[in-house]
């Protein structure tokens, strides 16, 4: 947002479309310029004519333009030259008359021009910020469509999906669309949440709160809490944000699934620190009825899992689950 000053300056010359208006204050400048001039007149010594006009020239220049600033240094010329230049109270002139007047000429017409010169490069360059903002906001818009349409297609597929499933008989089969339609329904719910149309990184609690609360509202279980622990955030590259969501919603899921399979409910942390110099460790807690006795990961035929670990590699990463007062998926990433 640009400062008052500047919106002040933008605005440069003033009163063009009321003319009257500016050429009464460029009159009053050059009368009080020349009322200045009369009483210092005792106290200044020969050869200062135009003292106090030139301020007059170049404040009417800066605030009306080149016309009234033309008009301000014509009349305070003219009034010098009549009444502070000899002959006094006369229009002749003699030698040092004329180089005053003719110094007084360049110095009015260079400060003319250079006002002149400042204030169009100040108007081109509001322009120029005018046309940056247009663009700006026209690309967030066009941005926020993308990132709704987007979200829309998957929200379509995961219900195609859906639908097809309602065809299959086999059970195995049933299970796998359902899971597909899941995973593609979240992604089309945190789509939106992924980017910023500025370029800004968010951080990973920015990205971990509403991602779990979409979690724990799919599941339709109202008895599961969830809650986020941050000891030490970090930055969120846009590269890892859906691997991300995919590995804690899918922990999440199982913890819901199968750790509250016979609850009411349960309660699910979601921590996030640093582990050691260069990795960042976030862990999906749960309070429920924990992993099987000699449970690996390596070993299971879970199809969620597998994508989850999967991911993590691709992270340079690393996924497991520990037994442990219920159950912790743990996700280790490079910082």
């Amino acid at each position: 947002m640009p400062k008052a000053g500047n919106h002040f300056l933008e605005r440069l010359p003033l009163a063009s479309d009321r003319p009257v208006l500016g050429v009464s204050v460029t009159l009053i400048l050059v009368a009080g310029a020349f009322v200045l001039r009369w009483f210092a007149d005792p106290f200044l010594p020969s050869g200062f004519p135009y003292v106090t006009f030139f301020p007059a020239v170049i404040v009417s220049s800066f605030l009306f333009g080149v016309r009234l600033g033309a008009l301000s240094a014509l009349l305070c010329g003219l009034l010098a030259w009549y009444y502070f230049i000899p002959e006094y109270r006369s229009f002749d002139v003699a030698g040092p008359g004329v180089l005053a007047l003719l110094f007084y000429v360049f110095v009015v017409v260079t400060d003319i021009a250079l006002v002149h010169w400042m204030q169009r490069a100040n108007r081109n360059l509001a322009r120029e910020r005018e046309l940056s903002r247009t663009l700006a906001e026209t690309r967030e818009l066009l941005f926020s469509e993308l990132q709704h349409r987007v979200s829309n297609n998957l929200q379509v597929a995961a219900g195609l999906l859906s639908v097809q499933k309602r065809q299959v008989d086999d059970t195995t089969a049933r299970a796998a669309l359902d899971e597909a339609a899941r995973r593609l329904a979240l992604i089309g719910r945190i789509s939106r949440q992924l980017y910023d149309a500025g370029g800004a990184t968010r951080s990973m609690r920015e990205f971990l709160e509403p991602l779990c609360a979409d979690v724990v509202e799919a599941s339709g279980r109202t008895g599961v809490r969830c809650s986020i622990n941050v000891a030490e955030d970090a930055p969120l590259s846009p590269d890892a944000a859906i691997p991300l969501a995919l590995i804690v919603a899918e922990a999440m899921a199982n913890a819901i699934e199968h750790g509250f399979r016979d609850k009411e409910g349960g309660c699910i942390e979601v921590h996030l620190a640093r582990h050691g110099a260069d990795m960042v460790k976030v862990e999906v807690r749960d309070d429920g009825d924990g992993l099987p006795d000699g449970f690996r990961i390596e070993a299971s035929d879970s199809l969620g899992l597998k994508i989850a670990t999967m991911l993590a590699s691709q992270l340079n990463g690393k996924f497991d689950l520990i037994r442990e007062h219920g159950t912790t998926a743990r996700l280790l990433l490079p910082a």
